[in-house]
């Protein structure tokens, strides 16, 4: 499918053919939620983790003698039920990863492309690249634009007056192919793509 190819000054400076193998498949929000919900768990760290009766330091001395006191029968002072005691069932130090298998991930990335440009909401620049790292003038171009909330991704290397003029524009993020996620994807409201970016998407999911 053809789709209009602009500059950030807002110019129409061609055209570009889109895969549709990677542009036109079917949406699918079941591969969508499975994705979105994969790299969240990947993510966590996982590092919370109390102490468990074994790990809690103190006395194994018996509390009152078993009998004759009238009262329930302890033990240990380090059992959960005492001040300072151990935490049944708390949480342990383990990995949150899930497993997705890849055939499920590049169709995941593909239904995001394609419900992008389904919308409406994806954009093809002709490159991203600017002379000085102002964010004042990438701001203004950018409103100039009217993508809102977005998600950039250049070829295989980021134009470095670019990124660094898009570090403080709250709700424009910038990301070289290689790093191309559903999550991020979705999280924004319009997604850009410049021509080398296209190229190496449609190499990597075809």
């Amino acid at each position: 499918m053809k789709w209009d190819v602009t500059t950030l000054d807002a110019k129409k400076v061609g055209n570009i053919d889109l895969d549709d193998a990677v542009f036109g498949v079917e949406v699918r929000t079941d591969i969508l939620a499975r994705m979105v919900n994969w790299q969240l768990n990947k993510r966590r760290a996982g590092t919370h983790a109390v102490k468990h009766r074994g790990e809690v330091s103190g006395t194994t001395r018996k509390p009152f003698a078993q009998k004759g006191t009238g009262r329930a029968r302890q033990g240990t002072r380090r059992a959960p039920q005492h001040r300072g005691g151990a935490v049944v069932f708390g949480p342990v130090v383990r990995s949150h990863a899930t497993r997705l298998p890849k055939k499920v991930r590049a169709l995941a990335l593909r239904c995001a492309l394609s419900a992008k440009r389904a919308g409406g909401k994806l954009v093809i620049l002709d490159d991203a690249k600017i002379a000085h790292a102002k964010t004042k003038e990438l701001a203004k171009r950018v409103a100039k634009l009217g993508w809102g909330t977005a998600l950039v991704i250049d070829g295989p290397t980021v134009d470095e007056n670019f990124k660094r003029a898009a570090a403080n524009i709250a709700g424009l993020d910038v990301l070289p192919s290689q790093g191309t996620n559903v999550y991020d994807i979705l999280r924004r409201d319009t997604l850009v793509l410049t021509k080398a970016a296209v190229d190496k998407l449609v190499e990597r999911l075809r």
